[in-house]
């Protein structure tokens, strides 16, 4: 098996993404952002829709899918130069950045960006987990899954506040879970199929990390109106989140800097930390 560090620098893509209307409302629909809001430009966090064009194509290249028995997204950043105006053909690329093997996990440094025209829209960067192997079985007790369209509350959205955070509770049933799978192309069977789940070493069906991500992106965008509220954000992911479980979001804001965290049923599963358009 080569070595992983032979794709350090490896470039993949670019991917052509012509953003249309009916592309967007499937977004803010899977993830219940604001509809009235997002009819000229997608939300900041249909930058998940955008990474898995490059990231799929480097986990299976060649060299690398061997490696990819286990995946794990630990980390996972986005700076908005632009909005998400609709209507415009995008460019996204990928770019493996570096490569460090601890204890036989590889931490890889993965790296995006997206054009419209000459202009850069979003730059990001992520840090993949991956070792080999795959989790041993039975590392978790499976749990009973809850019924396809089982979730706990969605709060409407507040007002625009550029003062405070306010709580926003969400929830994603497993039938939430596979459209938000359409709506970005993510389709690990980890988020819909319980088998692959469990063979994962997870107890069921688990929510997209980035999904979770962006349901804080939306609560820092209640922040600042206009089609970008968003200048920069960091998450960190650090437990999942199951399908059906109720999730709090809550924050404190200082200047233009907002920390957030997402909670589910008492435990921290996502940090973050955005900074708010001026």
């Amino acid at each position: 098996m080569p070595d992983l560090s032979v794709a350090e620098g490896r470039t993949y893509g670019p991917f052509p993404l012509t953003l249309t209307a009916e592309r967007v409302g499937a977004f803010v629909e899977a993830t219940r952002d604001d509809p009235q809001r997002w009819t000229q430009a997608a939300p900041p966090g249909f930058a998940a829709a955008t990474l898995f064009l490059p990231a799929p194509a480097f986990f299976a290249d060649p060299d690398v899918a061997p490696h990819a028995g286990s995946i794990i997204h630990a980390d996972q950043s986005f700076t908005w130069h632009a909005p998400w105006t609709i209507g415009g053909e995008y460019s996204i690329t990928g770019v493996v950045g570096r490569i460090r093997t601890r204890g036989g996990i590889a931490f890889v440094g993965f790296t995006m960006a997206v054009d419209r025209h000459d202009e850069r829209v979003l730059d990001a960067a992520a840090t993949f987990l991956m070792s080999g192997d795959a989790p041993p079985a039975g590392a978790t007790a499976p749990r009973d899954e809850p019924p396809a369209l089982m979730c706990g509350t969605n709060d409407p959205l507040p007002p625009v506040d550029p003062e405070r955070v306010r709580t926003l509770r969400r929830s994603a049933s497993r039938a939430d879970l596979v459209r938000y799978a359409a709506a970005t192309t993510d389709f690990n069977p980890i988020h819909w199929d319980h088998d692959a789940a469990t063979a994962a070493g997870l107890p069921g069906v688990v929510c997209h990390g980035l999904l979770l991500a962006s349901w804080m992106f939306q609560s820092a965008s209640r922040l600042r109106p206009g089609d970008r509220p968003l200048a920069e954000a960091k998450v960190r992911f650090k437990a999942p989140v199951l399908a059906a479980a109720a999730c709090e979001i809550s924050g404190t804001v200082a200047d233009d800097t907002a920390d957030l965290s997402l909670t589910a049923e008492g435990t921290e599963c996502v940090t973050g930390r955005v900074v708010v358009t001026p």
